[in-house]
Protein backbone atom coordinates (compact mmCIF):
# COMPACT_ATOMS: atom_id res chain seq x y z
CA UNK A 1 0.00 0.00 0.00
CA UNK A 2 2.95 2.31 0.68
CA UNK A 3 4.48 1.45 -2.68
CA UNK A 4 7.46 -0.28 -1.13
CA UNK A 5 6.67 -3.60 -2.83
CA UNK A 6 6.16 -3.78 -6.60
CA UNK A 7 2.98 -5.75 -7.28
CA UNK A 8 3.49 -8.58 -9.77
CA UNK A 9 -0.06 -9.72 -10.50
CA UNK A 10 -0.88 -13.07 -12.12
CA UNK A 11 -3.78 -12.77 -14.60
CA UNK A 12 -4.61 -14.49 -17.87
CA UNK A 13 -7.84 -12.82 -18.95
CA UNK A 14 -8.66 -9.26 -19.89
CA UNK A 15 -11.56 -8.85 -17.44
CA UNK A 16 -9.32 -10.07 -14.60
CA UNK A 17 -6.73 -7.41 -15.41
CA UNK A 18 -9.35 -4.67 -15.73
CA UNK A 19 -10.89 -5.71 -12.40
CA UNK A 20 -7.51 -5.72 -10.64
CA UNK A 21 -6.75 -2.25 -12.00
CA UNK A 22 -10.09 -1.02 -10.60
CA UNK A 23 -9.25 -2.54 -7.22
CA UNK A 24 -5.77 -0.99 -7.27
CA UNK A 25 -7.23 2.41 -8.07
CA UNK A 26 -9.88 2.06 -5.35
CA UNK A 27 -7.37 1.13 -2.66
CA UNK A 28 -4.63 3.40 -4.01
CA UNK A 29 -1.88 0.90 -4.74
CA UNK A 30 0.16 0.33 -7.89
CA UNK A 31 0.30 -2.80 -10.04
CA UNK A 32 3.67 -2.97 -11.78
CA UNK A 33 3.12 -5.95 -14.07
CA UNK A 34 0.62 -8.62 -15.04
CA UNK A 35 2.18 -12.04 -15.64
CA UNK A 36 1.03 -14.53 -18.27
CA UNK A 37 -1.50 -11.92 -19.48
CA UNK A 38 -2.66 -14.01 -22.45
CA UNK A 39 -5.49 -11.56 -23.19
CA UNK A 40 -3.45 -8.39 -22.54
CA UNK A 41 -4.02 -7.32 -26.15
CA UNK A 42 -7.70 -6.71 -25.31
CA UNK A 43 -6.81 -4.14 -22.63
CA UNK A 44 -3.49 -2.91 -24.05
CA UNK A 45 -4.51 0.76 -23.95
CA UNK A 46 -5.73 0.38 -20.35
CA UNK A 47 -2.38 -1.12 -19.35
CA UNK A 48 -0.47 1.69 -21.04
CA UNK A 49 -2.68 4.35 -19.43
CA UNK A 50 -1.88 2.91 -16.01
CA UNK A 51 1.82 2.34 -16.77
CA UNK A 52 1.52 -1.40 -16.19
CA UNK A 53 3.79 -3.90 -17.93
CA UNK A 54 2.61 -7.27 -19.23
CA UNK A 55 4.92 -10.30 -19.12
CA UNK A 56 3.72 -12.65 -21.83
CA UNK A 57 4.64 -15.78 -23.72
CA UNK A 58 5.54 -15.32 -27.36
CA UNK A 59 3.08 -17.92 -28.59
CA UNK A 60 1.69 -20.08 -25.80
CA UNK A 61 -2.08 -20.48 -25.69
CA UNK A 62 -4.95 -22.92 -25.71
CA UNK A 63 -3.53 -25.17 -22.99
CA UNK A 64 -6.34 -24.36 -20.53
CA UNK A 65 -9.58 -22.38 -20.48
CA UNK A 66 -8.02 -19.08 -19.40
CA UNK A 67 -5.51 -19.28 -22.25
CA UNK A 68 -7.87 -20.11 -25.11
CA UNK A 69 -8.26 -16.61 -26.56
CA UNK A 70 -4.59 -16.06 -27.38
CA UNK A 71 -3.28 -14.18 -30.42
CA UNK A 72 0.33 -14.35 -31.56
CA UNK A 73 0.51 -10.55 -31.87
CA UNK A 74 -0.23 -10.16 -28.14
CA UNK A 75 3.25 -8.85 -27.26
CA UNK A 76 3.35 -6.47 -30.21
CA UNK A 77 -0.13 -5.07 -29.50
CA UNK A 78 0.80 -4.34 -25.88
CA UNK A 79 4.08 -2.77 -27.01
CA UNK A 80 2.38 -0.48 -29.51
CA UNK A 81 -0.54 0.61 -27.28
CA UNK A 82 -1.17 4.34 -26.99
CA UNK A 83 1.38 5.39 -29.59
CA UNK A 84 4.05 2.96 -28.46
CA UNK A 85 3.94 3.73 -24.73
CA UNK A 86 3.10 0.15 -23.75
CA UNK A 87 5.47 -2.01 -21.70
CA UNK A 88 5.76 -5.52 -23.16
CA UNK A 89 7.90 -8.29 -21.70
CA UNK A 90 8.59 -11.70 -23.23
CA UNK A 91 8.94 -14.40 -20.58
CA UNK A 92 8.82 -18.16 -20.30
CA UNK A 93 7.82 -20.65 -17.63
CA UNK A 94 9.73 -23.34 -19.45
CA UNK A 95 13.18 -24.48 -18.29
CA UNK A 96 14.37 -24.68 -21.91
CA UNK A 97 12.50 -21.67 -23.27
CA UNK A 98 13.97 -19.40 -20.62
CA UNK A 99 17.40 -20.13 -22.13
CA UNK A 100 16.25 -18.88 -25.53
CA UNK A 101 14.38 -15.67 -24.77
CA UNK A 102 16.12 -14.01 -27.71
CA UNK A 103 14.38 -16.47 -30.02
CA UNK A 104 11.10 -16.11 -28.12
CA UNK A 105 11.30 -12.34 -28.61
CA UNK A 106 12.05 -12.95 -32.28
CA UNK A 107 8.86 -15.00 -32.63
CA UNK A 108 6.85 -12.22 -30.99
CA UNK A 109 8.48 -9.64 -33.26
CA UNK A 110 7.70 -11.67 -36.38
CA UNK A 111 4.06 -11.96 -35.31
CA UNK A 112 3.92 -8.21 -34.77
CA UNK A 113 5.41 -7.48 -38.20
CA UNK A 114 2.92 -9.87 -39.82
CA UNK A 115 0.12 -7.98 -38.03
CA UNK A 116 1.32 -4.75 -39.66
CA UNK A 117 3.20 -3.11 -36.78
CA UNK A 118 6.46 -1.34 -37.59
CA UNK A 119 8.63 -2.52 -34.71
CA UNK A 120 12.42 -2.35 -34.87
CA UNK A 121 14.71 -5.10 -33.60
CA UNK A 122 16.18 -2.60 -31.14
CA UNK A 123 12.74 -1.98 -29.66
CA UNK A 124 11.97 -5.69 -29.51
CA UNK A 125 15.22 -6.26 -27.62
CA UNK A 126 13.74 -4.18 -24.79
CA UNK A 127 11.16 -6.94 -24.31
CA UNK A 128 13.89 -9.09 -22.73
CA UNK A 129 16.18 -6.39 -21.30
CA UNK A 130 15.04 -2.96 -20.14
CA UNK A 131 11.32 -3.67 -19.76
CA UNK A 132 11.83 -6.62 -17.38
CA UNK A 133 14.27 -4.46 -15.40
CA UNK A 134 11.62 -1.74 -15.21
CA UNK A 135 9.00 -4.21 -13.97
CA UNK A 136 11.43 -5.55 -11.38
CA UNK A 137 12.18 -2.02 -10.16
CA UNK A 138 15.88 -2.20 -11.01
CA UNK A 139 16.09 -0.27 -14.28
CA UNK A 140 18.27 2.34 -12.57
CA UNK A 141 20.82 -0.44 -11.98
CA UNK A 142 20.57 -2.71 -15.01
CA UNK A 143 18.60 -3.49 -18.17
CA UNK A 144 20.55 -1.33 -20.61
CA UNK A 145 24.17 -0.76 -21.56
CA UNK A 146 24.96 2.56 -19.92
CA UNK A 147 27.87 3.87 -17.89
CA UNK A 148 27.34 3.17 -14.19
CA UNK A 149 24.91 0.28 -14.68
CA UNK A 150 25.50 -3.40 -13.98
CA UNK A 151 25.40 -5.56 -17.08
CA UNK A 152 26.19 -9.06 -18.23
CA UNK A 153 27.02 -8.86 -21.93
CA UNK A 154 26.73 -11.44 -24.71
CA UNK A 155 28.48 -11.04 -28.07
CA UNK A 156 26.64 -12.98 -30.77
CA UNK A 157 27.91 -14.39 -34.05
CA UNK A 158 25.03 -12.64 -35.86
CA UNK A 159 21.65 -11.03 -35.20
CA UNK A 160 20.61 -12.55 -31.83
CA UNK A 161 17.05 -12.90 -33.13
CA UNK A 162 18.28 -15.50 -35.61
CA UNK A 163 17.99 -19.19 -34.74
CA UNK A 164 21.47 -19.55 -36.24
CA UNK A 165 23.06 -17.02 -33.85
CA UNK A 166 25.62 -18.46 -31.46
CA UNK A 167 26.97 -16.86 -28.32
CA UNK A 168 30.65 -16.14 -28.96
CA UNK A 169 31.61 -14.37 -25.75
CA UNK A 170 29.86 -13.77 -22.41
CA UNK A 171 31.02 -11.22 -19.87
CA UNK A 172 29.69 -11.39 -16.30
CA UNK A 173 30.58 -8.64 -13.84
CA UNK A 174 33.12 -7.38 -16.37
CA UNK A 175 35.02 -10.69 -16.57
CA UNK A 176 35.01 -13.14 -19.45
CA UNK A 177 32.87 -16.13 -18.47
CA UNK A 178 32.56 -17.81 -21.87
CA UNK A 179 34.65 -17.63 -25.00
CA UNK A 180 33.64 -20.04 -27.76
CA UNK A 181 36.88 -19.68 -29.70
CA UNK A 182 39.19 -19.89 -26.69
CA UNK A 183 37.27 -22.77 -25.12
CA UNK A 184 36.53 -20.92 -21.89
CA UNK A 185 33.36 -22.32 -20.33
CA UNK A 186 31.77 -21.70 -16.92
CA UNK A 187 31.52 -24.51 -14.44
CA UNK A 188 28.02 -25.77 -13.78
CA UNK A 189 25.94 -24.06 -11.09
CA UNK A 190 25.28 -27.54 -9.77
CA UNK A 191 28.94 -27.76 -8.70
CA UNK A 192 28.76 -24.74 -6.44
CA UNK A 193 29.00 -25.68 -2.78
CA UNK A 194 29.57 -29.36 -3.44
CA UNK A 195 32.62 -30.87 -1.78
CA UNK A 196 35.20 -32.53 -3.93
CA UNK A 197 34.42 -36.25 -3.47
CA UNK A 198 38.15 -37.07 -3.59
CA UNK A 199 38.91 -34.88 -0.59
CA UNK A 200 38.20 -35.50 3.07
CA UNK A 201 37.37 -39.12 2.32
CA UNK A 202 37.47 -41.36 5.36
CA UNK A 203 40.32 -43.80 5.06
CA UNK A 204 39.25 -47.41 5.38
Amino acid sequence: MRGEILIQNHCYRAEEMAMMIDIANEFDYKITAFHHAVEAYKVADLLAENNICAAMWADWGGFKHEAYDMVQANVAIVDQARNGTGCAIVHSDDAIGIQHLNQEASKALSAGLRAGFKITKARAMKWITSNPAKAAGIFDQTGSLKVGKNADVVLWSKNPFSVYALAEKVYIDGAIAFDKEAGIEPSSDFDIGILNPNKNRIQE
